[in-house]
């Protein structure tokens, strides 16, 4: 995307300064296109014209992006903020730094994402393609996520020892789609998405289709006889005794509890926004 401008002065130089100007850009940034030279007024009364310079420079999506954001945050009046960005393969990460940076985020990050989300509008008009924007204040972003991936586990969890299903509060389609994730690697437990645009929520449940296997060798209660007819119990031992597990056994439990990896359900493959994870109250409790 091309910024220029075109401007008239005395002299060429003149013009040139005065077209950076405009633009905010340091000469050496510009390219310039001389339109018209400039001409003397025949005995210094009569004709005569100025200088004419067209200046230009190409300006990137992320460029843009952090003319918008240093805006935005001019105009929220939270002190000085400094502004960061790093370039990856689809898009740019920028960082925000200083003393009431916090005062952005806003409740449950609803301020940060509704930032994020015009600032990356604003990119993705540059070059009428996809630029993905992520805004991060003092790691926010990684504890959120860390957050969401405990509470998916958590509810997993607790829906195959109750055997219900937990509705959390409407979350975005990332969130969602982490969601969906962690309860994935949880054998057993299922979630899927309910509601529609903004009320979209997680539902997280038991799996219908999840049968538990046993161990086929475990040895019967009967074994545990003799040929007598008498009981063979196993000698107590002082104290107790802890089985030690070596590294290449697994625990009984993971045979039911283990984590594998299969696709997300109802969720698109790529989104980044961010919004709530409260866990939403049956009508009986409201």
């Amino acid at each position: 995307m091309l910024r220029e401008t075109k401007v008239t002065a005395d002299t060429i130089e003149e013009a040139k300064q005065k077209a950076c100007q405009e633009l905010g850009i340091d000469m050496e940034k510009a390219q310039f296109e001389v339109l018209r030279q400039p001409e003397k007024k025949l005995l210094g009364l009569f004709g005569g014209s100025p200088a004419e310079v067209r200046a230009f420079y190409e300006v990137t999506p992320l460029e843009c992006a952090k003319e918008y954001l240093e805006e935005i945050l001019k105009y929220m009046d939270i002190g000085d903020i400094t502004v960061t960005a790093e370039e990856d393969e689809n898009g740019a990460v920028i960082t925000l730094d200083g003393e009431n940076v916090s005062y952005i985020i806003g409740h449950r990050g609803e301020t940060l994402d509704a930032i994020q989300y015009l600032t990356g509008l604003v990119a993705n008009h540059v070059d009428q393609s996809y630029y993905r924007i992520s805004i991060n204040i003092g790691n926010y972003r990684e504890k959120r996520e860390k957050t969401l991936e405990i509470l998916g586990r958590k509810l997993a969890f607790k829906a195959l020892k109750t055997g219900q299903k937990t509705a959390l509060e409407p979350m975005n389609p990332y969130e969602r789609r982490i969601i969906h994730t962690a309860v994935q690697k949880v054998r057993g437990a299922s979630s899927w998405s309910e509601g529609e645009e903004l009320q979209r929520h997680v539902v997280i449940g038991p799996d219908p289709d999840f049968k538990p296997s046993y161990n086929k060798n475990r040895k019967s209660r009967s074994n545990n006889f003799n040929k007598d007819g008498s009981y063979n119990r196993r000698p107590r031992s002082s104290g107790y005794q802890r089985r030690q597990y070596a590294e290449n056994e697994s625990h009984p439990q993971d045979s039911v509890f283990s984590t594998f990896e299969r696709e997300s359900m109802n969720e698109s493959p790529a989104t980044s926004l961010y919004g709530r994870i409260d866990v939403k109250k049956p009508a009986s409790e409201e």
